[in-house]
């Protein structure tokens, strides 16, 4: 894995350094706001970048937003001090792959960039609870044509009603545990399947479902309860 470490906080940079470097972790280079993380992002395609978010010149949801317009592929992973719901929305929005507290401990970091790798996004405990509940929120807002998350409202069935379209009864299972915040490999736990297959599930359901991203599958599950449902699993 090769990660690419954006902060204006020279020490901070120092010290994630030297704890990634510890845990075989390829450091690309280290940038100090988001001017500088452009090109490095161009020259040096790293697997991950850890993305501070208030930084001077670029700050991180901006810097987010060019990279991920020009190099999609990239992960990036916010790395910040700042808990409020809208650093965290609009990071997922600029195209952020995660959201991460500087008060973590070295191994849930490291944890972390290894679900990155795996396919699932990290968010600091209790941030993705937040999150798929403003996904309900502004798709269940919604009254016709598309939401904010991108689900369309064709979806309703019979007076306002939302079925799972189709999908299988292994599907709906492993639908049901993502939207409650579980990674893939603690799905693959409960389920007894390894997270590879978890991964190729989540393909699946976005096909079946005709959507185009995670964000998108999350929102839908919100809006049919599944992240509430224990019952369901």
């Amino acid at each position: 894995m090769r990660v690419l470490l954006v902060d204006d906080n020279r020490l901070m940079l120092e010290g994630l350094q030297n704890l990634l470097e510890a845990h075989d972790v390829q450091i690309a280079g280290v940038a100090a706001d988001g001017n500088q993380a452009l090109p490095m992002a161009r020259t040096l395609k790293p697997d991950v970048i850890l993305m501070d978010i208030r930084m001077p010149q670029c700050d991180g949801l901006t810097a987010t937003r060019l990279i991920k317009a020009e190099l999609p592929d990239i992960k990036i992973v916010i790395l910040t001090t700042s808990s409020d719901d809208q650093a965290l929305f609009e990071a997922v929005k600029s195209g952020a792959s995660g959201f991460l507290l500087k008060s973590i401990s070295a191994d849930t970091l490291i944890e972390a960039l290894n679900q990155v790798q795996d396919g699932t996004p990290p968010f600091s405990p209790g941030l993705a609870a937040r999150l798929l509940q403003e996904f309900a929120h502004l798709s269940g807002s919604s009254v016709t044509g598309t939401s904010a998350t991108g689900v369309t409202d064709n979806a309703h069935g019979p007076q306002g009603e939302l079925p799972v379209r189709g999908l299988s009864d292994r599907q709906t299972e492993v639908l049901t545990l993502v939207s409650q915040g579980l990674s893939y490999k603690e799905v693959g736990a409960r389920l007894h399947l390894s997270p590879r297959t978890i991964r190729y599930h989540m393909v699946e359901i976005m096909d079946q479902l005709h959507m185009q991203n995670r964000a998108q599958v999350l929102a839908y599950a919100g809006r049919l309860g599944l992240n509430q449902d224990k019952s369901r699993i």
